[in-house]
């Protein structure tokens, strides 16, 4: 039963795929096969080094692919700095001294432009590299369809606005993940990114002394060892920046114990236990539960939605350009 289930969301994946070939016409498979024909080879080889120096490396650039998608689209603007009448999303709230990864984007696009100049975009890049990231760290492979092109701006109130935070509600993130035209199943399988990195105590010491809170999630206080483990790195003031793994069980591998974590009330962020501890007309829990007990079906699930997110409001044709530098527009 399990097996046809997989089998089913990968045929969904498929079809999701050859729709957005067929009806809007925006990316495709094999976009550099003749421009470029060792782009995504480059960017294996470079992700793969960069994970093997950092294993943090891969949630790095995952994030960033994210980051990039939920501000304006899929098109690279995560990378702009400040320059002339651009404001840098990298200063935004979200994004201030936690998005990491730009060095080893700036490495790939440089070799990319020494082996072809002006063909692969800095948005398809970012894609490519989150994919190789997941699969670094054990998580699925997916095919990406790429022809993205670079935005000439960046959105800093986008930035602020538009990503989740670590203290979201429910009704909050289902509403942020609906304007970006991604669904329920959409936020729980994207929800398992957090299966890898780490987090700031800024972002979860609320949920290591709020009682209110802890009442929330383990009613019969059932973790006190992990509340004290997190307040112990996080004191109640200061050392904001300290960190602490997402996933305490498998904090480097891609897997399904984000899901299991949460079900055992064990979740690091708030945006991460609310899937348990509220719901939505049922939906979300089952499929938290279905995730927690079957790896290959979360990693479908993950793939698709991944693909799905890909195709944000992306530049294509004459829209946008391809910058030279990841970090500037053209001149």
């Amino acid at each position: 039963m399990e097996i046809i289930k997989a089998l089913f969301v990968l045929l969904v994946l498929v079809l999701n795929a050859v729709k957005i070939l067929s009806d809007e016409g925006l990316l495709i498979l094999d976009y550099y096969k003749e421009t470029c024909p060792l782009a995504e080879e480059i960017v294996s080889r470079n992700v793969e080094v960069a994970v093997l120096k950092n294993p943090r490396m891969a949630a790095f650039l995952l994030r960033l692919h994210f980051h990039d998608c939920f501000v304006m689209g899929c098109d690279a603007s995560v990378l702009l700095d400040n320059y002339g009448d651009i404001v840098s999303e990298k200063q935004a709230v979200p994004n201030l001294n936690s998005l990491r990864g730009f060095e080893v984007i700036d490495e790939i696009k440089y070799i990319l432009e020494k082996a072809c100049p002006l063909t692969v975009s800095c948005a398809d890049v970012l894609a490519m590299a989150a994919r190789d990231a997941v699969a670094s760290r054990g998580g699925p492979r997916w095919k990406v369809l790429l022809g993205r092109k670079d935005s000439l701006k960046a959105s800093f109130d986008g930035a602020n606005k538009f990503l989740p935070a670590p203290n979201s509600s429910l009704e909050s993130l289902i509403a942020n993940f609906n304007q970006q035209g991604l669904d329920i199943e959409d936020l729980v399988a994207l929800s398992g990114s957090h299966t890898i990195g780490k987090a700031r105590c800024l972002s979860f010491r609320q949920r290591a002394y709020d009682i209110n809170i802890e009442e929330k999630y383990d009613k019969y206080r059932r973790y006190k060892n992990f509340r004290r483990i997190l307040r112990s790195i996080c004191p109640n003031s200061g050392r904001d920046d300290a960190t602490v793994p997402l996933d305490f069980s498998t904090p480097t591998k891609f897997d399904n114990h984000y899901y299991i974590n949460i079900v055992e009330g064990k979740g690091l962020l708030g945006s991460d236990n609310i899937l348990v501890t509220e719901d939505h007309e049922g939906k979300i829990r089952k499929l938290v539960w279905a995730f927690a007990s079957n790896q290959e079906l979360f990693f479908t699930s993950f793939a698709y939605s991944v693909v799905k997110m890909g195709n944000i409001n992306v530049l294509t044709g004459n829209e946008g350009e391809i910058r030279k530098n990841c970090r500037f527009v053209n001149p």
